[in-house]
This record gives structure tokens, sequence and C-alpha cells, in this order.
């Protein structure tokens, strides 16, 4: 990245951040910020980094070196960096008031060490077949090594550091980069260079800010752009650019990529949670058609497509969320509850077209055998011709479910978005059988489909 690119760069970072500052909430802004607009300082010249090299014994890499020329030194990297060093304030870490980082991973190595040798004194052989201590050790030691050897570049955060590695340089001179905070539980987060570190903290920066402006207005017609396309059949690229999207903040994007993640049976990248609650970028969500036709049923069913047995969702927005969405969880559950109750899949014709596919299917004896284990401790026996005659029901349901798909897949082309922030019909899988019959090849191939 040379000095112009790091201008451009710097220069409407400042400007997001000024917007973005909360003066109720937030650290005063320093003077000379609210006075110029610029959260760095004047450039250094190349004498300035000519002794710095020298001081540290060693070249500074490319990306260092222009930032160093555009300003010498930046305040508020991020939102848990306060300072990042300038030319006379570089030091390698071991020689700074930080150093105690080192001793801490080098007690974490000496803790790995001493706990791979009690493991060999228990069990030899298992100490041989079972690498994991064994790499857990190197890893903690190669943590620890990175560290003694690492330059520091932040000045001051919130127990948390930026280191770049000497010993890990590319094929363009630039040196490995390091995120390191007390708080993260992981080890050092590694980036390959200092300026993809400090991208990474100006995307952090938006992600936990939002500030109007170029960058927001940005990922917002991104977020866009990747639904049209989500709706044509493309899958890969369009949920790509809704990950980044998601990183700066924009919670649109993250309604989008859970409703292709569970039509893939993924339901831990972008869990429920995470997007039922409140916006992150102005739109309602819980207001929406979308949150009513689709995550309700979604959350209900919730605690059997993540395995867990509950649904995590349901219980954290009785407990904490707003008034407005425990209202429509508590009426879901009535709803849901009384005689004659019945999902909704979507809009008239589709809906109409899975329900019959699927009373067709459920009419079967097969799906009339009661699970003898069910509501049984595992340690309760059951009479093995009702385990048996389970079995062999379970066995055609299954049959059926596989010669269903057809039609199901034909139905898709009845379907339609409820809004403008639904790409798929993902309350399918809060219904047990069809949830059974959309395995992940066969979400994907909806996917594919145009639809709506």
């Amino acid at each position: 990245m040379n000095r112009e690119e790091w201008q451009a760069f710097l220069t409407l970072w400042s400007e997001e951040w000024v917007r973005g500052h909360d003066p109720e909430s937030d650290a005063p802004l320093d003077a000379d910020v609210v006075r110029s607009g610029w959260l760095g300082f004047a450039p250094a010249g190349a004498d300035e980094i000519a002794e710095a090299e020298a001081r540290l014994g060693r070249p500074l890499p490319p990306s260092l070196r222009s930032f160093l020329l555009t300003t010498d030194g930046w305040r508020d990297a991020g939102c848990f960096i306060y300072r990042i060093a300038g030319t006379s304030e570089l030091d390698w870490l071991a020689d700074t008031d930080d150093a105690h980082w080192i001793e801490v991973y080098d007690e974490l190595a000496e803790d790995d060490e001493d706990d791979e040798d009690d493991d060999e004194t228990e069990d030899d052989d298992e100490a041989e077949d079972g690498g994991g201590d064994e790499e857990q050790f190197r890893s903690a030691a190669d943590e620890a090594a990175i560290l003694r050897r690492s330059l520091r570049v932040s000045l001051e955060g919130d127990a948390a550091i930026l280191l770049l590695d000497p010993d890990d340089v590319d094929e363009r001179g630039e040196w490995a980069g390091y995120w390191l905070s007390s708080w993260s539980g992981e080890g050092p987060e590694r980036f390959d260079s200092f300026h993809a570190l400090m991208r990474d903290q100006y995307v952090s920066f938006h992600g936990l800010r939002r500030p109007a402006g170029t960058t927001r207005d940005h990922w917002d017609a991104e977020v866009e752009r990747a639904r049209l396309a989500l709706l044509t059949g493309e899958i890969d690229a369009p949920m790509e650019v809704l990950k980044e999207a998601s990183a700066f903040g924009r919670g649109r994007a993250d309604l989008l990529r859970l409703q292709v993640l569970g039509m893939l049976g993924d339901w831990q990248t972008v869990p429920l949670d995470r997007v039922v609650r409140p916006s992150r970028d102005g739109v309602g969500f819980e207001q929406d058609p979308l949150f009513a036709a689709e995550l309700l049923p979604l959350i209900f069913a919730e605690g059997r497509l993540t395995g867990r047995g509950e649904s995590f969702t349901k219980r954290q927005v009785l407990e904490r969320g707003s008034a407005n969405v425990q209202a429509l969880i508590t009426g879901f559950a009535d709803r849901s509850g009384a005689p004659g109750f019945r999902l909704t899949f979507g809009n008239p014709e589709f809906d109409a077209a899975v329900h019959s596919l699927l009373a067709g299917l459920t009419a079967h004896p097969a799906f009339g055998v009661p699970d003898p284990l069910e509501g049984t401790e595992p340690s309760v026996g059951a009479e093995g011709a009702l385990v048996e005659e389970f079995e062999e029901a379970r066995r055609i349901q299954r049959r059926l479910i596989d010669a269903t798909w057809p039609e199901l897949r034909e139905a898709i082309t009845l379907w339609r978005p409820v809004s403008e922030h639904h790409v798929a019909p993902v309350v399918l899988l809060a219904d047990p059988v069809l949830a059974e019959m959309i395995t992940e090849e066969r979400g994907r191939e909806i996917l594919s489909m145009r639809r709506g």
C-alpha cells in the first residue's frame, strides 16, 4: 500500500471516526482531531525512518514504512487500540513495558510441557498416538517465540496489542502482523501484513460503531446486490459478499446468510439469536413479515435443528428481548398449541402445494407408528417388537420422503419472498418431515434455482 492509498484510506477512517463519535458515551476527541478532522499526525521524514531502522537493526516492512511516511503514528486504531507508535516509539516487545505478554505465553508453554509429561507418565502409548497435547504444546511454544521476537506497533489499548513478526516475511517483504488481547479467549491472531492488521481494526470499528458514510452505504448496496444474485440461483459469490458485509456491521447481511446457511443445514455460523434482536442497521426485522412468517417457527424448531434439545433463542428472547419480540414469541406459542394449528409455508400457491404433498406423504401408516423410546430415560428399555416395528416404519418413512422430494422441488417454482429481506423458504425446516427431506445437497439445489 503506497502513501497515496494510505492517505485516502486514513482520511476516510478519520471522517467516519469523528462522525461516529458519541460525546455521551465515548472519550472526548483530541483537540487536534476536532480541529483538523485527522486521527493521524504529521508525516515522518525519510531521516526519521532511517533512524528508527538503525535503532531496531533492520529495515521496516513496506506497508509500515509507507504508513509512517503518511502519518508518524495514529490515534484510535479501532475501538480497542488507542495509539499506534510513530517512528521514535517503535520498539521490540521484549524491551517495552508490555513484555509481560511474553512471560504469560512462556508460562503457558511450560504448563503445556508439564501436561504432556504427565500424560506420557500415565499412558506412554496414548502419548505416542495422540498428538493433541504435543500439538498444543508446540503451538503455545511457537506463540511464545513469536512474542519474544516481535515488534510492538501499538502503544495504548484495552488489554490488547498489535505486533509484527520480523521472522515471518512474505515475497513482498511484508512482516506478518498479530492482534492479541487478554479478553478474546484466543491466542495471537495472524494477519499478512501491517496493512492487513490495520484494515482489520478498521473493519472491527465499523462492526461495532456502524458510522454513517461512504463505507456503510457501499456495503448496504453490496448486500442488496448479493440478495438479488441469491434469488437468481447464485450462492457462493454473494455469500462471500454477505460475510464481509456482516463483519462491517450490516445486520441485514446476517439475516440473508441465516436463510441460505439454514437451507444447507448450518445453524452455527449465523445463529438465530444473532438476528432475532433489534437490527444493527436500522431495519426492524421483528416488524417485517419475514419475522412472523419464517423466523418465529424456526425459533420453536431450533432445538431440533441445532441438536441442542431446546431453543436457546427463545429462552434468550423471553429473558432479555424487547417487549415487542416477547409478545410475538408468546403469541406464536399460544397459536401453535391450539387444536388444528398448522404452519404456513409462504404465499398461498406455494403453501397449498407444500401442504398437499405433506398431507399425502404423512397419510401413510408408517408415519403413525409411535417411537417406543420417546419420553423415556436412556436406561429404560422397550419391548423388542415395538422397537423393531418403529425401525421398520422409519425405513419406510425415509423411502417415502426421498420419493416425495421431486414434488417439493417442483413446488419451489411457486414460491415468492414475503419481503425484501427474504431469499429462501427456510420455514420449511420448521416441519420435521420436510427438514428431513431437505438434505444439504437438496438445500443447495433449491438455492440454485431462480426463485421469486
